[in-house]
Formats: C-alpha cells, structure tokens, sequence
C-alpha cells in the first residue's frame, strides 16, 4: 500500500525538497503542503494522510498544538517531528503531544524515506543514538516524582509486559529483546500489542516516554 504523507512546514523550499524526494520513493506519495499548524489541521482532516511531517515552530499554530489536535482526534496518523536541532527542547512537548518521533531537516533523502516507512508501520524511531539521548534528556527535564495515575496503570501489565516496556523505552528492537528475553520475536510482538492497548498508547515512542515518565526506567546516571 502507498504510504500518503503531509508535509507542514512554513518554509517553502523545505516543503518543495521534502515533496520531490518522498515522491521519487516507491510506496509513498504526498497528497499535499501545510504552512502552519492550523492549515496542517484542517489538510489532516480533509486529506486523511498516513504520516504528517511537522515543523514544530511555525505561525498561526505551532507543530506541538497541531500536534496534539492531529493525534487526539485522529489517533492512526502518525506524525513525524520535523527539528533542525538534535536537543531542541520542544521535541520533548512534541513526543507528549503525540509525535511517533523526530527528523532533522538535514536528513538524507534514504533517512526520509526509512523514517516514513518507520512510522508509518506503527514504530517508532527509537533506535538510533540521538532519539535515545533525546528521551533521556525528556525524562531529565520532567523529572519528578512520578504521577500516581500513570504508575497505577503499570500494575495493569504483566511481569512479563513490564520487562518488554522497560526495553522498549531503552531502544530496543522486537528483534533484540527476544534475544534479550530469549523469546520468539513474534511472542515479543504480541507482548508490545497488548502493552499498548492496556496502556491506551499509540505506538513504542509513546510507551518508551510513559515508562521514563512513571520511573519504570530512569536515564542513564540518574
């Protein structure tokens, strides 16, 4: 099936170089532009795209807002944070809105392409270095204790589940914790299905902040 993708951005050629590189890709097509949040709203609601390339700082709406509008209403698009800095800090508010992940404008059209793929496919874009740091830097920057409603729905899982989540949120592929756990990667694969639908999640990047967020796993040094 053809991956349709929205891209939101305010910058024009931005918009333009993303539409003919995924366009060039087998299985993708934009259905079409956004140039600020509002107007990504609206396009979302109209267009039904699969994935949403979000530019978090533009006018009108910013992406975060848009963000969290996008996934509360319409919880299978998956939206894929556009940032030109690594460690910018409104990646953090954008993963708690909804986001599945993040991209940097400089990403090559092969990285584009495989992030798309990822996100469309219910992952997340968790495994590289930078979206573990970012994670960890997320959790350090909201650290607290953790909220009582969300830790009483950990004791919803399994021990089993509990163990999944914590290597979920550690960036761990289905592949890696079967090895990991010793287990069929299909068995892993229903594990994560059921710990997203007991959690109400979307997908590994949200389960991956709920579990830094309810303490289940802390980042490194802390």
């Amino acid at each position: 099936m053809t991956i349709r993708v929205l891209i939101a951005d305010d910058q024009m050629m931005v918009r333009q170089g993303f539409t003919v590189l995924l366009n060039a890709e087998d299985g993708i097509e934009v259905v079409g532009q956004a140039v600020h949040g509002l107007d990504a709203v609206a396009k979302v609601a109209e267009l039904g795209p699969d994935v949403v390339l979000m530019d978090i700082r533009m006018p009108e709406l910013g992406g975060i807002e848009a963000t969290r509008r996008i996934t509360a209403d319409l919880p299978d698009v998956r939206v894929l944070v556009l940032t030109t800095f690594d460690l910018d800090e409104y990646v953090y508010e954008a993963l708690r809105a909804g986001a599945s992940g993040f991209l940097l404008k400089d990403a090559s059209a092969s990285q584009l392409a495989e992030a798309v793929r990822v996100v469309a496919a219910g992952d997340a874009l968790l495994s590289p270095n930078i979206t573990k740091r970012l994670i960890g830097e997320f959790s350090r920057a909201t650290a607290g204790a953790p909220k009582a409603p969300l830790k009483a729905r950990v004791g919803d899982l399994t021990e089993r589940e509990t163990e999944v989540l914590s290597l979920i949120a550690q960036g761990l592929s289905n592949a890696e914790i079967a090895t990991r756990l010793v287990l069929a990667e299909q068995t892993v694969k229903t594990h994560v299905s059921r710990i997203l639908v007991k959690l109400g999640l979307r997908d590994r990047t949200q389960a991956a902040v709920f579990a830094y967020e309810t303490g289940l796993v802390r980042p490194s040094g802390y």
